[in-house]
C-alpha cells in the first residue's frame, strides 16, 4: 500500500512527507518574515534529473542551511523562481532529498532525531569526535548509504565538514564524485551565521539579509581529473578557496560594504 511505502533507508514516506510539511510551515518565517532570503539561480533546480544529483555548499549552521535548501528546492520544483512565497509548495514535497550530517550531531536531543528522519544520511567524521581531533578509518556503511541516496534522489553535502569559513574541503567528497559521477551543483550561502545560533535552531537576530546562490553544475572529467583537482574545483565553486581570502576585487568590497549595513555585521 502507498501509505506504507518506504525509502531505501526504511523511512515511511507518508511520515516523512508530514514532517517536511509541518517543519516547513514552522520554519518558513525564518527565511521570509523575521529575516529575508535572497535567492539566485533556482531555475537550475527544475532542469535537474530525478536522481544522482549532489549539491555542495559552504556551511554556516547545523540545521538552518539545509532547511532553507529544502524550502528553495521545493519552491522551485513547484514553479516559483528565486522565491519561497506562499508555503503551499510544501504540500507535495520532493521526498528523495537527503543531506549528509555528522551522526553525533543528529543524536543530540529529540529534535535532531526527528529532523534526521526527514532525510539525514548520518556519517562518522574521521577527523573530529565530541570536540576532539581524532584519526579513524572511513566507515564503509557511510559511503554505501550516500551511494543509496544518490541512486534514489538528491544529496546535499557540506564538503568542509564544519561551519567555520575557509576550512579545507575534505577529500571524501571528491572520492564520491569520482566514484558515482553525479551532477554536482554548487551553492553559496551567507547571512545564516548572523541570523541563527550555531545549531541553526534559535533565531539570534532579526532583519538579516540571507542569501543563497545556486550555480550551474560543475564541469568535471570524472575519469581523468585527480581527487586533488576536484577538491580545488569544489573550493572555488563554493567560494571557500584560501586564495579568496587574499585577493578581493574592489567592486566586491564596495558591494559588501553596502550589504553589511543591512546585514548588521557583528564584530
Amino acid at each position: 500500500m502507498a501509505l506504507f511505502k518506504r525509502n531505501p533507508f526504511g523511512h515511511l514516506l507518508f511520515l516523512k512527507k508530514w514532517l517536511i510539511r509541518v517543519f516547513g510551515v514552522m520554519t518558513h518565517q525564518r527565511y521570509r518574515g523575521f529575516n529575508e532570503l535572497h535567492i539566485e539561480g533556482s531555475e537550475i533546480i527544475k532542469e535537474l534529473p530525478e536522481t544522482n544529483v549532489l549539491f555542495i555548499s559552504n556551511h554556516q549552521t547545523y540545521f538552518a542551511d539545509v532547511v532553507a535548501m529544502f524550502h528553495v528546492f521545493n519552491a522551485s520544483l513547484s514553479g516559483r523562481q528565486d522565491s519561497i512565497k506562499n508555503v503551499g509548495y510544501l504540500w507535495q514535497p520532493k521526498l528523495n532529498i537527503y543531506y549528509v550530517a555528522a551522526s553525533e550531531t543528529m543524536k543530540e536531543g529529540l529534535l535532531p532525531r526527528i529532523l534526521a528522519y526527514a532525510g539525514a544520511i548520518t556519517v562518522e567524521r574521521t577527523w573530529r569526535a565530541k570536540g576532539k581531533d581524532v584519526q579513524r578509518e572511513v566507515n564503509p556503511n557511510d559511503t554505501e548509504n550516500i551511494k543509496l541516496a544518490l541512486e534514489d534522489g538528491w544529496v546535499i553535502t557540506f564538503p568542509q565538514g564544519t561551519t567555520r569559513s575557509f576550512k579545507p574541503v575534505r577529500k571524501g567528497t571528491a572520492h564520491i564524485i569520482k566514484q558515482h559521477k553525479p551532477i554536482v551543483v554548487p551553492i553559496v550561502i551567507d547571512g545564516f551565521r548572523r541570523s541563527f545560533d550555531r545549531k541553526g535552531l534559535r533565531i539570534k537576530k532579526k532583519g538579516i539579509l540571507q542569501s543563497m546562490v545556486i550555480k550551474e553544475p560543475l564541469q568535471i572529467d570524472y575519469d581523468n581529473e585527480s581527487v586533488e583537482e576536484i577538491v580545488e574545483k569544489i573550493e572555488f565553486a563554493i567560494e571557500q578557496h584560501a586564495s579568496l581570502l587574499k585577493v578581493i576585487p574592489i567592486e566586491v568590497l564596495e558591494e559588501q560594504k553596502e550589504l553589511n549595513k543591512k546585514r548588521m555585521w557583528e564584530y
